[in-house]
């Protein structure tokens, strides 16, 4: 069970926006991914908790943000329900997507799950919603994923597969690389990975 720190930061003036502590396994039906996040004074700012099915489908988010509330799953393309910090008002959401995506490297993992690219395959066009903080604002939006290396690496643990994968939005034409290892992201715009305290547990497959 991987257990560790990212720090968050603007991708574009690198503003420390805070850290996330997070710990994630792979289980029988799926994955499940829960963390806490803080900002960079340390208070606490919010937290995730996204699990998916076996095929990367979210079957279950939890959002929280300051004292705003997101709760949504795959229903319908994507369902959810965003309520207030005065929890007196609830909006409801539903849009034709694929999945979910955030400020959380959590989002990275499961959209990489999602598509199952290959190396040297074609790019992938996904469709998210994704909630902006501070407020868990919803925001549909398209990207471009390709898988554009594989490579193992060396470890005291067995061999270390790490990919690295182009981004693109479709709206803004923008580029950005980002590297998988196993469910943690090594490196992506605005996130590093600080701490870990055990190796990236590797996906099961799902028709084993």
């Amino acid at each position: 069970m991987p257990r560790g720190r990212y720090s968050l930061h603007d991708p574009h003036d690198h503003t420390p926006l805070g850290e996330e502590h997070f710990h994630c396994a792979p289980g029988p039906s799926g994955w499940r991914y829960v963390s806490q996040t803080t900002t960079p004074s340390g208070d606490p700012a919010g937290s995730v908790d996204l699990a998916l099915d076996d095929l990367g489908r979210p079957i279950r988010l939890e959002l929280h943000a300051g004292s705003w509330q997101v709760r949504g799953a795959a229903l319908d393309g994507v369902t959810w329900v965003r309520t207030d910090p005065t929890g007196t008002h609830a909006t409801e959401g539903n849009v034709p997507a694929h999945a979910f995506t955030g400020t959380s490297p959590a989002f990275l993992i499961a959209t990489a799950r999602l598509l199952r690219l290959t190396p040297g395959s074609s790019a992938a066009r996904v469709r998210l919603v994704a909630f902006t903080d501070p407020v868990l604002a919803p925001r549909t939006l398209d990207q471009s994923w390709a898988l554009v290396n594989s490579e193992a690496h060396p470890t005291d643990n067995g061999p270390l597969t790490v990919d690295e994968y182009q981004v693109s939005a479709l709206d803004t034409g923008e580029q950005h690389m980002i590297h998988i290892a196993g469910d943690v992201v090594l490196a992506a715009p605005g996130i590093e990975l600080e701490a870990l305290e055990s190796p990236p547990s590797n996906w099961p497959d799902p028709t084993s």
